[in-house]
C-alpha cells in the first residue's frame, strides 16, 4: 500500500513537472531566461569586455565562464515564484484541489521540473562559451562537477523565490524584485571583474556576496579540477538554505490548500 502511494505521488509529480517546462516552452518570456538569456550574456560580456578586462575574448573567457553559469542559473531559478504565482492567481491551484492527484504533487512538480530548467539554463552557457573558444583546463569530470553545484545552489535558491510566490500577490511584481536583486548580487561580485580594481568598501562587499562565493567555488573546479574547501562552504551553504526554506515554503503552501 505504501508503495503505490509513492508511486502514485511520484506520477503525480513528474507528470506536472512535465507540464510547467511545458509552460516554459511555451512562454517567451520564461523560455528567455532559461535559453536566451544565457546565450546573449556570454556573447555580450565575452565581445564587448574581454578586450578590456583580459586583453583579449579568449583571455577573458575563463574568469567569464563561471560568472556566467552562477548568472543564467540564478535567473532561471528566480521564475520559480513567478511561476507559482501565475497559476495561483489564473486558478489553476484550485482546479488541483479538485483532481484526484497528490496534495502536493503542483509544489513538487514545480520544483522538479526547475532542475531541468537550471540544466537547460547551465548547459547553454557553457556551450555558448566553447563557441567562442573557452576550453576548460580542468577534466570533463571536473566540469560536470561545476555544473552540477551550481544546479544545487540553484534548486537551493528556487526554494526561497518559491515561498515569494506563494506568499506575494503579483507575479510580475515578483519577476521585477527577482531580476534587480539577481542584477545587484551578480554586478557587486567576483562574477565579472576583478576586484582588486574596486574601492575597499566594495571589496569587502563583494567578498561577503554569496554569488562571490559560488563563482570562486565554480571557477576552481574549473580551473585546476579540485574540490576545495570554496566547494565545500557552497555545498553546505545550500544544504543550510534549503533546512531553513523547505519547511517554510511547506508551510505557506499547506496554507492554499
Amino acid at each position: 500500500m505504501k508503495t503505490e502511494v509513492t508511486n502514485h505521488v511520484v506520477r503525480n509529480t513528474m507528470t506536472l513537472a512535465h507540464r510547467n517546462l511545458l509552460k516554459t516552452v511555451h512562454d517567451p518570456d520564461s523560455l528567455s531566461d532559461v535559453v536566451v538569456q544565457p546565450i546573449i550574456f556570454t556573447l555580450l560580456f565575452g565581445y564587448l569586455f574581454g578586450g578590456a578586462i583580459a586583453g583579449s575574448v579568449h583571455a577573458y573567457l575563463p574568469m567569464l565562464v563561471p560568472g556566467i553559469l552562477v548568472q543564467s542559473i540564478l535567473n532561471a531559478a528566480s521564475g520559480s515564484g513567478q511561476q507559482l504565482r501565475t497559476d495561483i492567481n489564473s486558478g489553476v491551484f484550485d482546479r488541483f484541489k479538485t483532481l484526484p492527484i497528490s496534495p502536493l504533487a503542483p509544489l513538487a512538480g514545480q520544483l522538479v521540473g526547475d532542475v531541468l530548467r537550471l540544466l537547460v539554463s547551465g548547459v547553454m552557457a557553457l556551450l555558448t562559451a566553447t563557441m567562442m573558444g573557452w576550453r576548460s583546463t580542468a577534466s570533463f569530470p571536473a566540469v560536470v562537477a561545476a555544473l552540477l553545484l551550481a544546479i544545487f545552489i540553484g534548486w537551493s535558491i528556487s526554494w526561497v523565490f518559491a515561498l515569494v510566490g506563494l506568499l506575494a500577490k503579483d507575479a510580475e511584481m515578483i519577476g521585477s524584485l527577482s531580476m534587480i536583486i539577481i542584477l545587484v548580487m551578480t554586478f557587486l561580485s567576483n562574477a565579472f571583474i576583478p576586484t582588486r580594481t574596486l574601492p575597499r568598501l566594495m571589496q569587502t562587499l563583494v567578498k561577503l556576496n554569496p554569488v562571490s562565493m559560488a563563482v570562486t567555488a565554480i571557477r576552481g573546479l574549473m580551473g585546476t579540477g579540485t574540490w576545495g574547501i570554496d566547494a565545500s562552504v557552497v555545498l553546505v551553504s545550500g544544504g543550510v538554505l534549503m533546512l531553513a526554506f523547505v519547511p517554510l515554503t511547506m508551510w505557506a503552501y499547506r496554507r492554499l490548500r
